[in-house]
Parts: C-alpha cells; structure tokens; sequence
C-alpha cells in the first residue's frame, strides 16, 4: 500500500472536503429535522461516483462502494445539537468563518466533520483500488443520535438484516467519525435516562399541613441524588458515592475496566411539577436523572440505586422510578420506539479491528497523537489509543448488537456541544486518509471475540 500517496490524495481533497462541511453546517440539522443535509450528503457522494446512494425510511443516508458481501461501515451522525443563547456565539453559527487552520460553525465537530472525512475516505478508496476483495464500503449518515443515540443503527440492523446473527456475520466492524482529538478510541461510559415521580395531595397554599407537598419530598430525593455522585465509598458513608465502581472490594470483576473507561456520573437535569395554582401545594413532582455507567454497572443496578435511596425508600409508593422511552418520529414521520438505556462497550485494545487503525496510524502519521496550532496542548502526551468521554452510537453498534466498533474522527470533544464550535482542517485530512487505509490493513483472521467489557440489555422486547 502506498501511504505517501493516500495522504497526497487525502491533501489534495482538503479544499473540497472543507467546501462539503461549509455546506453542511449552513443547513440547520437537529434531530428530526435533518432532511436538508442528508439531501445534501446524498447529492455529495452522487457526485463523487458512489456505487450507490440511498436514503431509508428512518431517515439515515447510506452511500455504497464495492460489491463484497462483507461490510466495512463508517458511521457519523449528522443531526446537531441547537445554537443555545446566540449571545454566546461571537459569529454566526450556520455561516461561519474559516481561516488557515479552522472551520467555525455548529456541527463541525459534532460531528459533520467525520462525515466529509468519511465521504472522501470512500472516494480515495475507489479511486486507488484500496477496498479488500470480499467487502464492500458502507458510508453512513445517521440521524437522531443527539435525541437517542444508537437508535439509528438498531432501525439499520433490524431493517437491513433479517437477524441480528445475520448483521454480526455481515457487518465485519464499524468505525465511528465522532471525534477523538486525534485519538483511536475503543469504548465509552453507557448512560441511561431515568425518571422519577413523586406524588403528593394539594390544598389551599395559606394552610400547607393540609397537604402533601410533592416539591418537598423530591427536594430530600434531589440532595440523596447529589450525594450520590459527590460522596465517597468509605464504610461510615451512607450513601456511598458512584466513585465505588473503582474498587475491587465493591466491582470485584469489572473494577479495571471501571478505570479505565471512568466512574458513572448522575446528575438531575430536567424537573417538572403539578399544582393547581400558584396559590396551592404541588400534588406532583418528577425529575429526570442523566445516569453515565462505567463497567460494572447495568441497568437494574441503576435502577435499584435510586429506588434504596433512604428518601425514595421513606415515601415508598408515592415514589415511582422508572426508565425513559423515545418515540420521537424522524424527518421521514418513521416512529421507531425504544428504550433510553445505551450500553456501555468497551474493545480489547489487541482486537483486529482497533489493530488495524493503529497500524494505519502509524503508517501515515506516526505512534503519537497529531496536534494542530489551536488544540495541540490538549493532544499532547495523551495515549494514542483511548475512549471517549461522552456516548456515541457505538452504545448499539456494539453494546447492543456486539458488532465491533471503534472510533478515530476529526474535530475535539471539548468542542461538542459548545458555542463557538470549530473543528481542524488538518483533522479532516488525517482522517479521511485514515479511513482509506484501514480496510487494507484488516486482518480478518485475528478476527475474535473483541469485547473487553459490554454490559447486559434490558428485559425489555426491543423490535
């Protein structure tokens, strides 16, 4: 394989690859409303000479190249999240600005940038004879990964396939474009949404002991919550914090793994209420929990952690938790119900698949992270191999589905979510010269089990 001339070819696409992520970002994309930029997308690999191009009724946009029966897919989620104040953003989000070095806009990192990388990794690919005898490229577009992520690639799995055996058999491995501030990533944290619901009885407001305030017994249920994230294990420690999972005496088989991908988080992000006026005592109170689970942790345990919290367990059956569902419809007004439970996953660091982006790396670019003049004392020093601080659709590509997964994307994490978002132009190169080299350098016969860690679905009958 000629690595000079992938990064050549890769180079030489960089004015195009930063014109397709112009494009992208100028059209707004959250979920469920992101039609224009898949028809954007879809017209993009049109262009460059896909074998084939389609859309599916969920919404995602699938470019093809190669005719194999086997499937080397890349995966990037194409939906954003919003602008939040635009008083924060110093340009404006969806026309932006670049310079030299910089793309700036909504959506560049998280994660439109991976999907130019990804379009143009496929055309090198074509253009140098580079996808392996046996297999073919699978491009991909998801949407909805900001509301429910991973439930793009279960519509994908159970709408392609005729089983989930027949996805693993034919799906050889899956990279994800999130970005990984130049680092090859192999598993996050799962993560969860759970509610909980307090009841209470309202009465007039100048004679609250009538009542039953709903607000206040959540508001001794939002303190155990808090605690719950914030105190230690020590054994006087009632309440013993999610720092737990880090030892062995409490995560005896998974603690290592726990360290590695970092302890579970939870923390109250929404709340709601009920009450007949502002002149009476609230009769309903809920919340809900953002649960981030380290290996080791499932979603029974998650569960159960509130539900013994000594609040809960004080208002017994005034107190219901429970776990989220998502039925929000895509573009296309496809519904596709699931459970708001994503899987933690973590690869062995000697799997076939996260080996061969290692060996792509060093091929093209060296054994340690590149930097760019913006982000390089943040790359510097860390480990080349590593995994990502936040959820990507890895959660059903191999925590739900056991399909292998790994990541390598251009762009920061830090610049997810944020405003003022940028993404490196330097970065869109080094991947899409990535993504042409990997297929080549799999080894398909040090294909095995890959799972370091994945934790264990629900009971829940998931279509």
């Amino acid at each position: 394989m000629n690595f000079n001339a992938i990064k050549s070819a890769a180079k030489a696409y960089e004015p195009e690859m930063t014109r397709f992520l112009r494009d992208m970002i100028a059209i707004p994309s959250e979920s469920c409303e992101e039609e224009g930029v898949v028809r954007c997308i879809a017209s993009e690999m049109e262009k460059l000479g896909y074998d084939k191009v389609e859309i599916d009724g969920l919404g995602n946009v699938i470019g093809w190249m190669g005719d194999g029966e086997k499937i080397i897919a890349i995966d990037s989620h194409i939906d954003t999240v919003g602008i939040g104040n635009i008083d924060n953003w110093e340009a404006d989000p969806y026309k932006g600005y670049e310079t030299e070095d910089i793309i700036y806009g909504r959506g560049g990192s998280d994660q439109e940038g991976g999907m130019a990388s990804a379009v143009y990794g496929g055309k090198i690919m074509k253009d140098m004879g580079l996808i392996p005898a046996g297999y073919k490229i699978m491009v991909v577009g998801t949407v909805q990964e900001e509301d429910c992520d991973g439930m793009c690639w279960q519509y994908i799995c159970n709408k392609y396939f005729a089983s989930v055996e027949e996805a693993q058999k034919k799906v050889e491995f899956v990279i994800s474009t999130e970005p990984t501030d130049g680092g090859i990533y192999r598993g996050h944290r799962g993560r969860m949404e759970i509610r909980v619901d307090v009841k209470g009885v309202s009465c007039h407001g100048s004679a609250p002991e009538r009542g039953d305030n709903a607000i206040y017994k959540m508001a001794d249920i939002l303190q155990e919550v808090r605690a719950l994230n914030e105190n230690d294990c020590e054994e006087g420690t009632e309440i013993k914090g999610l720092v737990k999972m880090l030892d062995p005496k409490f995560n005896p088989e998974s603690y290592e793994d726990a360290r590695f991908l970092g302890r579970g988080t939870c923390t109250t992000s929404q709340i709601f209420f009920t009450s007949p006026s502002r002149c009476a005592v609230s009769d309903s109170c809920a919340i809900s929990i953002d649960r981030r689970m380290t290996a080791g942790e499932t979603w029974t345990s998650c569960l159960d952690e509130i539900r013994n919290l000594p609040a809960c367990k004080k208002y017994g059956d005034d107190v219901v938790v429970s776990m989220y569902m998502y039925d929000r419809p895509s573009w296309t007004g496809e519904v596709y119900e699931t459970e708001c439970y994503f899987p933690t996953w973590i690869n062995k660091e000697s799997a076939a698949h996260v080996q061969a982006l290692v060996d792509a790396h060093h091929a093209l670019w060296g054994e340690i992270r590149l930097g760019c003049d913006a982000s390089m004392s943040k790359r510097e020093g860390r480990p080349l191999t590593d995994k990502w601080t936040f959820s990507t659709n890895g959660v059903s590509i191999q925590g739900r589905y056991g399909i292998p997964c790994v990541g390598f994307g251009p762009g920061a994490e830090s610049q997810a979510h944020a405003p003022n978002e940028v993404t490196y132009k330097q970065d869109l190169t080094i991947c899409a010269a990535m993504y042409a080299a990997v297929p080549g350098l799999y080894k398909e016969e040090n294909k095995s089990d890959v799972a370091q860690f994945r934790a264990t679905l629900t009971d829940n009958d998931i279509k």
